[in-house]
């Protein structure tokens, strides 16, 4: 299929609305915060508890969770590599949408492969902020209320990240948390003061 013919005759419009011009009544800069990690490693968690703290300094956010985009952008996704290369880079097309919009946006995603998060990226640019939730898979089955990692384990899901299908942990991150040895407020704490320093707000 020539995807090329698809895009051909569409052009990009430029709003009268600007990034700035949100920024300035929002109070704060649009950014993306891509929390990647093993599954249990405390992304969906850490994500939505920061949230709730800039939610209550009255910023603009929203989190793009990786179950809740696969009941609906990818529900015809599945879970071989291609299809989480896929998964990954339709939620790049949306969170860039809520960058622009002037949101500070939280994805929470495994997100494997470090290739499709340098997309990412690359495709949002000096707003990427790439979040490392690091702990060890021992902690992630422990906390693992689902079962998936012992049903993993047993051969009951196939490439499941960490058992049967890599996990390739970021090399240089803008944030490592330690999910382990930090509680929920602690690693939300640390978030907001880089936030701070970066400018993304003022107190």
């Amino acid at each position: 299929m020539n995807t090329d013919s698809k895009s051909s005759n569409t052009v990009w419009h430029h709003a009268t609305v600007t990034r700035q011009r949100r920024a300035e009544l929002n109070k704060h800069h649009s950014t993306l915060l891509w929390f990647t990690g093993l599954s249990g490693a405390g992304k969906s968690t850490l994500a939505h508890a920061l949230e709730e703290r800039l939610y209550q300094m009255n910023y603009s956010t929203f989190v793009l969770d990786g179950d809740n985009v696969r009941h609906g952008l990818c529900k015809d996704l599945g879970f071989s590599n291609e299809d989480r290369i896929e998964n990954i880079r339709r939620i790049s097309e949306v969170a860039r949408l809520f960058v622009e919009a002037g949101v500070i946006v939280l994805t929470a995603f495994i997100s494997p492969f470090r290739a499709d998060r340098d997309k990412a990226r690359d495709l949002v640019g000096k707003d990427f902020i790439e979040v490392y939730c690091d702990c060890p898979i021992t902690v992630c089955e422990e906390r693992d209320v689902k079962g998936l990692y012992r049903r993993a384990r047993q051969g009951e899901i196939k490439e499941f990240t960490g058992i049967s299908s890599p996990y390739e942990a970021p090399l240089n991150p803008e944030l490592s948390i330690n999910t382990v040895a930090n509680s929920i407020d602690e690693c939300v704490d640390e978030i907001l003061k880089y936030l701070l320093e970066r400018g993304v707000y003022k107190l």
